[in-house]
């Protein structure tokens, strides 16, 4: 594996996550840098549910741009909404784990299959939650990024596993900047 491509790869997610925090639409420009570099990463190092993952963010990475610029209100930019069918999200997420796991684990040699498949699966969930624009995907996002951290210290990716630690945090302080962006402005209109 090539550790300048998981370096450069770091720091497009680190950008990505921290326009994200700030609600700016270039998140999705770094956001498709990394996930690119990321398919490398993952395919060099047998994480072929995180590989497939990444290949999909590309393509969330235009969707979400254009959700975030036109998903509004006629076509306005997206405002932060709460999260509903909270068991739906969460059913979802453990059946197609179970699934994709059980596929990783009967049909190829991957690492950590079902913990492997965990991270792919939460991680849509938690993507199509943020291109939405929903408070929880950033709940969503810690886990993930909790379950990604041991998985990546012990396949040796030490700046992917620095850069989902930088994650983990960088997802707390997300949660709670939109959590109070969400709180102003729904003070701000049950004022008007």
């Amino acid at each position: 594996m090539d550790t300048t491509i998981e370096i450069f790869g770091a720091i497009f997610g680190f950008l990505s996550v921290y326009f994200t925090i700030r609600q700016n639409i270039w998140c999705w420009f770094f956001g498709l840098l990394q996930v690119v570099l990321y398919c490398y990463v993952f395919y060099t190092s047998k994480l072929y549910s995180d590989m497939i993952l990444h290949i999909i963010y590309i393509f969330l990475q235009f969707y979400g741009w254009y959700s975030w610029k036109y998903g509004g209100a006629n076509k306005s930019t997206l405002r932060i909404t709460l999260l509903t069918n909270t068991i739906f999200w969460i059913g979802l997420t453990v059946l197609s784990t179970a699934l994709l796991g059980y596929v990783m684990q009967t049909k190829t040699d991957a690492s950590f299959p079902y913990e492997d498949a965990f991270i792919t699966v939460a991680s849509l969930v938690a993507q199509y939650l943020m291109i939405k624009k929903i408070l929880g995907s950033w709940l969503f996002w810690i886990i993930v990024d909790v379950v990604a951290i041991t998985i990546y210290f012990y396949k040796g990716l030490y700046f992917t596993t620095a850069l989902y630690t930088l994650f983990l945090i960088m997802a707390i302080m997300g949660y709670l900047e939109w959590k109070k962006a969400y709180n102003e402005e729904y003070v701000y209109e049950g004022q008007a």
